[in-house]
């Protein structure tokens, strides 16, 4: 099953074995023993089990290197005592391989295999990453916001109409393409594709951007080497409320739009507060370290930065006028799509009890 002569497997682990025995004899730790294992057979190497066991077999006196007498090969048959062990062995290290439980537990690669796949229904997967190990309290955060935020929706159908959300983020002069984008067809015979490791780059701009159900209604980038503190991000709102008067004259006029945005400092600040009051701007709540819980984070920026990645810019200036570019690519029916999202996203996160949740139902 991996591809690799018997003979020559055979020959290999008990090549490994010699090897083991003689790091052993020297003095050498089972750690400083696989190091070397490794980097002398590669793939090929015995597993780390196996390696440390072989090595306290060979410091406790043994000297045969061989395998110890079996009844016969490993089982290919399973049987309830075969696959609660080999639960177990994956309950204490989810990091094991199938080799490693196989030896282990004495049964055929395939067999072991199957009974994970089949018997157990397990795949590897990677580890998700996350914005923060949630607390109980943010998760309760969580749950209180997307519960007050659905009743505003159920009470007043307009409520959704209403909310303009903005947020702030770096667009780069050069930012990798993802796997997925790099990924291109090959034939049996072909060789694979090669590309080098890639960084994003230093050359970056900030972008402010505001959008409601209708589409964007204020952006800005912030001017190279400008923190967005407090004092810079209230004259962004200044920017701001004159758009809505000038591109969303009802919701001016009746002074009924509501400002969305996250908990960044610049944002909750006190001298922000002081003008969103002076101004009646009323702000709808936002739990924090809930990225997944912002137009902005999971609607807009990911699809305006998707259609960059990949492609080099040599100033701010390009950076800029390609990211206009792709701003304007999006259709009122996209804004209305990330709104119904966002509803999608509040059941989501009820369900999960507060917990980050895959997907949003409706992707």
């Amino acid at each position: 099953g991996l591809g690799i002569p018997a003979e020559p497997l055979f020959r290999s682990r008990k090549e490994q074995r010699v090897c083991i025995k003689f790091c052993a004899n020297l003095g050498k730790s089972a750690t400083e023993t696989l190091e070397m294992i490794q980097q002398g057979f590669g793939d090929q190497s015995l597993s780390r089990t196996q390696v440390f066991q072989w090595h306290a077999r060979f410091k406790t006196g043994r000297t045969s290197v061989d395998d110890d007498e079996h009844t016969g090969r490993p089982t290919s048959c399973t049987t309830p005592e075969t696959v609660a062990q080999i639960q177990e062995l994956i309950r204490q290290d989810r990091h094991r391989t199938i080799r490693d439980i196989a030896e282990e537990v004495e049964v055929g690669y395939g067999t072991c295999q199957r009974v994970l796949t089949e018997e157990l229904g397990m795949h590897r997967v990677a580890a998700k990453f996350v914005p923060r190990i949630l607390t109980a309290d943010q998760k309760q955060q969580r749950v209180n916001v997307c519960t007050e935020l659905r009743q505003l929706a159920s009470d007043d159908e307009t409520f959704l109409s209403r909310v303009i959300t903005g947020d702030e983020s770096w667009v780069y002069g050069y930012d990798p393409e993802t796997k997925r984008q790099s990924s291109q067809w090959k034939s049996p015979t072909s060789p694979r594709p090669k590309k080098a490791r890639q960084v994003k780059s230093n050359l970056k701009s900030m972008i402010i951007t505001f959008f409601d159900i209708k589409g964007i209604v204020h952006k800005e980038f912030v001017p190279t080497g400008q923190t967005v503190n407090s004092g810079f991000y209230c004259e962004v709102l200044r920017r701001l409320r004159e758009k809505v008067r000038r591109h969303r004259p009802q919701l001016w006029r009746e002074q009924t739009w509501l400002l969305h945005h996250d908990n960044a400092p610049a944002h909750t600040a006190l001298l922000t507060q002081q003008f969103l009051a002076a101004n009646k701007i009323p702000v709808i709540p936002h739990p924090p370290y809930s990225p997944d819980l912002a137009p902005c984070d999971f609607f807009l920026f990911p699809k305006m930065k998707l259609k960059l990645k990949g492609r080099r810019f040599d100033t701010i200036e390009e950076i800029q006028a390609e990211t206009q570019k792709v701003l304007d690519t999006l259709t009122e029916k996209d804004f209305q799509e990330a709104f119904q999202k966002w509803r999608r996203r509040w059941d989501r996160c009820l369900h999960a009890g507060g917990n980050y949740f895959e997907g949003d139902g409706g992707r």
